[in-house]
């Protein structure tokens, strides 16, 4: 019995299990109403997901970096990541710096 390779595989359905999930809370949200939304949007707008504590801004390179004021977890915004990623090892290294204690 061979093994075939997984990695293909896994990311297809990875992937079409996301879909899946986006499609489904694409729907909710363009049922929810209008003010619902706004009410939802107040209520979580920089709040960490992790705590809910108070998200602090930091701008570096023009890449907007939310820190939590109590756990320290660190959010990007969409395209974000990909920004961060583009940065040279040593720039990287000093956007982190920032956020150390």
């Amino acid at each position: 019995m061979t093994d075939k390779p997984q990695g293909k595989e896994d990311e297809y359905i990875a992937r079409k299990e996301y879909e899946k999930l986006k499609k489904l809370e694409e729907d909710k949200n363009s049922q929810l109403a209008s003010d619902e939304k706004k009410s939802l949007k107040e209520l979580h707008h920089m709040r960490c997901p992790k705590c809910g504590m108070q998200l602090i801004t930091i701008n570096y390179k023009d890449i907007e970096v939310d820190k939590c004021s109590e756990c320290q977890g660190v959010w990007l915004d969409a395209g974000e990541l990909e920004a961060v990623s583009k940065l040279g090892t040593s720039s990287i290294d000093k956007l982190f710096s920032v956020f150390r204690k």
